[in-house]
This record gives C-alpha cells, structure tokens and sequence, in this order.
C-alpha cells in the first residue's frame, strides 16, 4: 500500500489538480498531473467512477493494484508531483500485474515523470 504521506487528502488539492494539470489519456486510465513546489513528496490518487464499477470492492481492489505499482516507481520520479490516476475501462480489474504496471509507467513516462 502506498504511504500515507504519499496520498490525497481531501478535496481541494484534488480540485486544483483538476482545474489545473496536465492530462495523458491512454485506453484504460486517464494521468492528470501538476507540479506542486509546496510539497516534499509527491502525491497520487486514484478515482474511479460508479460507472466503471458498481461494486465498492471492485473499486478498492483496482485501487489496490495501482497504488502498489507507484509504490514500486515511487524513487524513480523526477521532480515533486500531485498525480491523479482516473480509471476509464473495467479491464484494469482482470488485467494482468506486469500488463497494467506496463500501462501505469508508460503514462507516467509520456507525462515526463519518470527518468529513463
């Protein structure tokens, strides 16, 4: 599970990061990201809608699964980011670990988070 310092907390930091930031679409998630000087750390999120997923548990479980892949990226970012993941295909669910860690860092290297 990812830190606690490492996740959203509230609302309004969501919001700015919405009105704000930059978006990379791929086929199952959607990066929005800003850059945030007033942190030490960055800080992820991970929204999914009622659409996508009726159940609670299936929600939680795919939040799961993203945020233990950014767990594992987390050292290699290169700056200090407010990140939201927005999952837009229920085949994040049933996708395989190494097919949807594939997913999560090409985004994030499209986004320039990552160093090569």
């Amino acid at each position: 599970m990812l830190a606690y310092q490492n996740r959203f907390h509230g609302h309004s930091s969501l919001r700015y990061v919405f009105k704000n930031g930059e978006t990379i679409r791929s086929r199952v998630v959607t990066l929005r990201y800003t850059n945030n000087k007033h942190r030490k750390q960055s800080r992820f999120s991970v929204s999914i809608s009622k659409k996508v997923f009726k159940s609670a548990v299936k929600r939680n479980r795919v939040r799961r699964r993203v945020y233990e892949v950014v767990r594992l990226v987390l050292p290699e970012l290169t700056g200090v980011y407010d990140v939201v993941f927005i999952v837009t295909s229920p085949d994040l669910l049933t996708m395989e670990h190494p097919e949807l860690k594939d997913c999560v860092l090409r985004s994030l290297t499209e986004a320039g988070l990552l160093s090569e």
